[in-house]
């Protein structure tokens, strides 16, 4: 019987592709995000039409939100959980059920044009759900509770991606909608609560590495705490009332706070390594993101789409990337450092984030965008795909 999670891993005889949860998750992900992309793009201009009940601009948003960052939340906690819970890691046929269960929900939401009106969302929910169930029993067991704030971050998500379905059902526009907001909102917590754990500590390894003497302030401090606090105040009056100026300024403060919270990190120490500077300028976006909505609301101006989508392709898009890189190096056995595909695929995300702000003045952008976005994200399937298609090097 294996009692580790190697001996786990090695136990599996099957594709290596379900030897660990990063491997399908992180690989299918960036190449959902990717195809996804290629079809919004055409159904933007009314060149293609797809089969889903949501309009192109709804479906886009979701199978980004939740499509998306579902598959690398998965593959991020069915990593780190068994680390926090010093229990064995999920392998083989189960994972690859769980697996595809996601891919049903992808299915199910392109194409749910053609089914009942409650299939596409009853199959999309099942995934999160079941990984929810999955990541209690292992907290649950492993006695964890530390981390219980992520799995109610993970519920959360998971209710916003239900009020999401409901309102596309009822004819309302999703995508400006309070599902969307409140999936937005519990996805910056969560790299404001994971964020604020890795960065410090991934930065204090490397300074530790190259002799320099800087060190990042410890994690989850009072500063920190306090800095959480507020900020689920200030994303739930931002969830239930958007368009206030009352919200404005709170953003504008939320802001703020995380500039704060980040400069106590020594970010500018870390500018040699892009794996770790990638997460810092990734964290950057959120303050970025909250002051350009909270300026956007002072100034009676409420079309937030390229405000709101710093946080969404800017925080969220680089986060992924920097931790699905970053993760996948590790675990595949290569060392960790950035080659020169690595920094281009960051670059790519970050000048597709800088075209998509712009394009509410040029629209032209729109198309730059997506290419950018494109490329970033088929780039990190050529580049690392073949390290999540194989098994790890034996040592």
């Amino acid at each position: 019987m294996a009692k580790t999670s190697a001996e786990q891993m090695r136990a599996w005889k099957g594709p290596a592709l379900f030897s660990f949860g990063f491997r399908p998750f992180f690989f299918f992900g960036a190449l959902w995000v990717a195809l996804a992309m290629l079809l919004w793009l055409p159904a933007l201009s009314g060149a293609l039409s797809l089969p889903t009940r949501f309009d192109p601009v709804s479906w886009h948003a979701h199978e980004f939100l939740f499509g998306y960052l579902g598959a690398v939340l998965a593959g991020f906690l069915l990593t780190a959980v068994p680390n926090w819970t010093g229990r064995l890691p999920m392998v083989g046929w189960p994972l690859a059920a769980l697996f595809a269960l996601w891919v049903a929900g992808r299915v199910a939401v392109l194409i749910s044009g053609h089914l009942p009106a409650a299939v596409a969302p009853a199959v999309d929910l099942a995934f999160p759900l079941v990984l929810g169930g999955l990541i209690l029993r292992e907290i649950v067991a492993g006695r964890n509770w530390r981390n219980l704030i992520v799995l109610g971050l993970s519920a959360l998500f998971t209710l916003a991606n239900g009020i999401f379905h409901i309102e596309a059902l009822s004819g309302a526009y999703a995508a400006q909608g309070i599902g969307l907001r409140l999936g937005l909102a519990t996805g910056i917590m969560m790299i404001a609560v994971i964020g604020g754990r890795i960065i410090p500590s991934f930065t204090r390894n490397w300074l530790a590495k190259e002799n320099d003497p800087a060190r990042p302030a410890p994690p989850m401090q009072r500063f920190d705490t306090a800095v959480l606090l507020a900020s689920l105040a200030i994303l739930i009056l931002w969830v239930v009332r958007p368009i206030d100026i009352r919200t404005g300024m709170a953003l504008i403060l939320f802001g703020g706070l995380h500039l704060v919270r980040q400069a106590r990190w020594q970010p500018h120490h870390t500018l040699r390594e892009p794996l770790v500077w990638v997460l810092h300028a990734a964290y950057l976006f959120i303050p970025l993101g909250a002051f350009a909505l909270g300026f956007d609301q002072i100034m009676g101006n409420p079309g937030t789409a390229g405000a709101q989508h710093l946080w969404m392709a800017g925080a969220i898009g680089a986060m992924t990337l920097a931790v699905m890189t970053r993760a996948s190096l590790g675990h595949t056995g290569q060392p960790l450092t950035a080659n020169r595909a690595t920094v281009a695929i960051y670059l790519c995300l970050f000048g597709s984030v800088l075209a998509r702000f712009w394009a509410s003045l040029h629209l032209e952008l729109t198309h730059i965008a997506g290419a950018l976005w494109l490329a970033a994200f088929a780039g990190f399937v050529h580049a690392y795909g073949p390290s999540l298609l194989r098994p790890k090097p034996e040592k």
